[in-house]
């Protein structure tokens, strides 16, 4: 967790942990244990909206810590394997002529934003040079700068990780936050569109997001801010996710035929394997977002615990209903509840993370039927073709998340040395007035990337288009697109 030292003399605040941590453990047995602990963690848990210069003064500079650098680093690659991951996961759901299009919807993001993220991505989203709560700068192009000549100075005053670790982490949500939204676009839309889409997407709506939330501006926690609380992507990821795919489902229209023409998964295998390597990625995903080695196994079990409480709740819906648990249903509770506990996963307590996921898990199973897609499992009676439910997983769950964060934020684990708006909000107006923050922080989300992704597709569909013809539709965008086929011999 985040330390600091005194630049005089005197016992450093590192002595002084130690000996707080001496004591407890001379009492283990004591029940006032587990408050204390949740104390000892607050301060790890305050680490998102950390770029905002104002919000830092009582912190100091430290040292790089390599522990903690070493849990960015493998937090990202862990990331990273959720593209693939969701890749699997969204390919498994579409026709089988349709299977190599879908994964590289979200796979070619790993090139394109991947670049992208380098050359302005990272200076839009946590750069000052515009001097703005809404956008960052160009003060940070092509990384210049981050990290010092060798890319290992500490990110900021309180933070032990380097810079250059934090924006490699970054760069990572970047990447598959687009890839969410093609989820609601499979099986119709022109690649060529889909990449224009993600670039002016990720530039002109991600970035933003990234930085009113977590580079200390509008939305965030940092000091004469909004106050709301983000620890791991419900508004900037999930939410903003969500919308777009179903505002694009809306622009796009429905696929060929929908929605009689509309079959079940073609390979539920892909599926659980794109889940469960979905649910492995969330680790790097909440649990590093911690920020500190010593500190983030509490967001790592908060994460899991909310996975397994969403997967057994959506399982024991399917029981009961249709009389007997699906595979379908299993991963899709479980994305459901990592994403969730995503905004919540250290602000919250460990029992909080089982409420959130349950709860989360039946919203979500509502919102699945009532859109009606046919993919996640639906009826496809809806006349809005949101394809994968995109929306009804990650924009609901995201919305839920975001919400119980503020009903459910433990006081200790809101700290006012990272957090002060929040901090602000908790000891005035108590978890009631966080949750009122929290909505304002949601409905701001939706319109702000709604009205954007309507105008960014209306550009799209007026030079490029949007949609493949119905012919191409019918042949499959395996081949119209890439020249080449999941299976031989094919399948529909």
């Amino acid at each position: 967790m985040p330390r600091s030292s005194k630049s005089g003399g005197g016992i450093t605040a590192e002595a002084t942990f130690d000996r707080l941590r001496t004591r407890m453990l001379a009492g283990i047995h004591s029940p006032q244990l587990k408050s204390s602990a949740l104390v000892l963690l607050a301060a790890g848990a305050g680490m998102l909206p950390l770029m905002a210069g104002s919000a830092k003064a009582a912190l100091t500079k430290m040292p790089t810590d390599g522990a903690d650098t070493l849990l960015m680093l493998m937090g990202s690659a862990l990331v990273l394997l959720m593209t693939p991951g969701l890749a699997f996961f969204y390919g498994g759901f579409t026709r089988a002529k349709n299977v190599l299009n879908t994964m590289m919807m979200s796979f070619f993001l790993m090139g394109l934003v991947g670049v992208l993220w380098v050359v302005i991505g990272y200076s839009l989203s946590f750069g000052t040079g515009f001097g703005s709560p809404f956008i960052g700068g160009l003060d940070f192009l092509m990384l210049n700068g981050v990290g010092g000549p060798l890319g290992d100075e500490p990110l900021a005053d309180g933070f032990a990780i380097s810079a250059s670790s934090f924006a490699l982490f970054q760069g990572m949500f970047a990447i598959i936050t687009p890839a969410l939204i093609s989820g609601a676009l499979v099986e119709r839309i022109n690649f060529k569109a889909w990449f224009w889409f993600a670039l002016l997407w990720s530039l002109f709506i991600y970035c933003p997001m990234a930085k009113m939330v977590w580079g200390g501006g509008f939305l965030g926690a940092a000091e004469g801010m909004m106050g709301a609380i983000d620890f791991a992507g419900g508004t900037v990821v999930h939410i903003a996710s969500g919308v777009a795919a179903l505002v694009a489902a809306a622009i796009v229209g429905p696929r060929t035929g929908y929605p009689e023409s509309v079959r079940p998964p073609h390979n539920v295998p892909y599926i659980l394997l794109g889940a469960g390597l979905l649910w492995f990625g969330w680790f790097g995903f909440n649990g590093a977002s911690f920020f500190a080695a010593k500190g983030a196994g509490f967001s790592f079990i908060t994460t899991t615990t909310s996975a397994s409480a969403a997967m057994l709740t959506w399982c024991l819906i399917d029981w009961f209903k249709d009389g007997k648990p699906t595979a379908v249903g299993a991963a899709t509770g479980a994305v459901a509840g990592l994403v969730g506990i995503t905004p919540a996963a250290g602000f919250v307590a460990i029992g909080s993370s089982i409420v959130i996921g349950a709860v989360v898990a039946v919203a979500c199973y509502v919102a699945v039927q009532f859109s009606g897609a046919g993919g996640v499992g639906g009826s496809s009676k809806s006349v809005l073709d949101e394809s994968l439910d995109a929306f009804s997983v990650h924009g609901v769950g995201g919305t839920l998340g975001a919400l119980l964060t503020g009903a459910l934020a433990v006081k200790e684990l809101v700290p006012a040395d990272y957090f002060p708006a929040a901090a602000k909000i908790l000891e005035e107006s108590g978890n009631f007035g966080l949750f009122l923050t929290q909505l304002k922080a949601v409905l701001f989300t939706y319109g702000f990337v709604a009205i954007g992704t309507v105008i960014i597709l209306l550009i799209i569909k007026a030079t490029v288009g949007l949609r493949v013809s119905p012919e191409d539709e019918e042949r499959g965008l395996d081949f119209v697109c890439h020249g080449e086929e999941a299976y031989d011999p094919m399948t529909n």
